[in-house]
C-alpha cells in the first residue's frame, strides 16, 4: 500500500518551500524547470514511480508559489541549497535525483557540491552551457516581462507550442489543439519570483569542465526535437560527465516527460532500478 501524500511547506534554507511526500521505498527527489510547479510531475513520473514501489518527493523551487517567491532575485546556487537542505531536513540521503531542464542544471549542481547525498541522477532536456539562440531568447521572455509587453494571446499560444513541443505533436491537429488550450488557459502573466527563475536560467556560465568532477552514476535524457535546449546542448552534458548513460526520446520537445512519458518513464524506471 502506497503511503499517503503529505503536502506541506517546510522552513529550510532561510525560505519556505512547499513539498510533496508520497510512498514508501528508495527516495526519489524531483526537480522542475523554470516556472512550472512540482506538481507536474504527478501527471506522469510520479504515479510510474509510485507503483514501482519508490518513495517520491517533489516541491515548487522558490520562486513559485506557495513556496518563497523571492522576488528580489536569487542565483542557481540558491537554487542547490534549497534542494541540498531538502534532502538533509528529511534525512533521505543518499537519494535518487531526477530534474529536467533547469532542474536538471540544479540536479547537476547538487550532485558535484554533495555527493555524499546523492546515489545517482538523471538530467533531462538540460545543458551546460546556453548558445547564442538560447541567450538571445532568453533575453528577449525577461524583456517582455520587464516592459510589461503583453503579446496577442493567439500568437503566444503558438510560439510557445512551437518552443516546447515536438513537431509530430505539433502535425496531430487534434492533439495540438488541447495542447493550445491548455497554453492559453496558463497565460503570460509572469509572478515576481516566476521572473527571477528567468534570471537564473539565463545564466551564461559554461559548467562543462566542473561536470567532469561528477562521481555518481548519471543519465542524461535529450529530447529529439527539442528548440528550446537543442540535443547539442544536452549532449554536451553527457560527454562532459565520465561514464554517463545518454538516451534519446524520439518526436519528444522540451516538454518531452509530458509528450512521451511512457518512452521517459521507461528510461527512468530503468535506471532508478539499477541504483535503488
Amino acid at each position: 500500500m502506497i503511503r499517503k501524500t503529505t503536502e506541506k511547506l517546510l522552513p529550510l534554507n532561510g525560505i519556505e518551500l512547499n513539498v510533496d511526500d508520497a510512498g514508501d521505498g528508495p527516495v526519489v527527489v524531483m526537480v522542475m524547470g523554470t516556472g512550472s510547479p512540482g506538481r507536474v510531475w504527478k501527471a506522469n513520473q510520479q504515479p510510474a514511480l509510485l507503483r514501482a514501489g519508490f518513495r517520491v518527493v517533489t516541491f515548487d523551487n522558490r520562486g513559485i508559489a506557495p513556496s518563497s517567491e523571492c522576488g528580489e532575485g536569487f542565483t542557481l546556487d540558491d537554487m542547490v541549497s534549497d534542494t541540498i537542505a531538502l534532502i538533509e531536513h528529511l534525512d533521505v540521503g543518499p537519494v535518487l535525483l531526477v530534474g529536467t531542464s533547469l532542474g536538471g542544471r540544479v540536479v547537476a549542481e547538487s550532485t558535484l557540491r554533495r555527493p555524499d547525498l546523492v546515489r545517482a541522477q538523471v538530467l533531462m532536456g538540460t545543458y551546460a552551457r546556453l548558445g547564442p539562440v538560447q541567450q538571445a531568447i532568453s533575453a528577449g521572455e525577461r524583456a517582455l516581462v520587464d516592459q510589461r509587453i503583453t503579446l496577442p494571446p493567439e500568437y503566444h499560444t503558438a510560439i510557445t507550442a512551437h518552443l516546447n513541443l515536438s513537431p509530430h505533436t505539433l502535425d496531430d491537429e487534434v492533439a495540438v489543439r488541447d495542447w493550445l488550450d491548455i497554453i492559453e488557459f496558463s497565460g503570460q502573466d509572469k509572478s515576481p519570483g516566476a521572473r527571477a527563475q528567468m534570471g537564473v536560467h539565463s545564466a551564461d556560465a559554461d559548467r562543462r569542465d566542473a561536470l567532469r568532477q561528477t562521481t555518481r552514476p548519471t543519465m542524461v535524457v535529450t529530447f529529439a526535437d527539442d528548440r528550446t535546449i537543442p540535443p547539442g546542448l544536452s549532449r554536451e552534458v553527457a560527454e562532459a560527465i565520465p561514464g554517463a548513460r545518454h538516451e534519446t526520446v524520439a518526436k519528444a520537445g522540451h516538454w518531452g516527460y509530458l509528450e512521451r512519458p511512457d518512452d521517459v518513464n521507461a528510461l527512468l524506471l530503468d535506471f532508478l532500478a539499477a541504483h535503488r
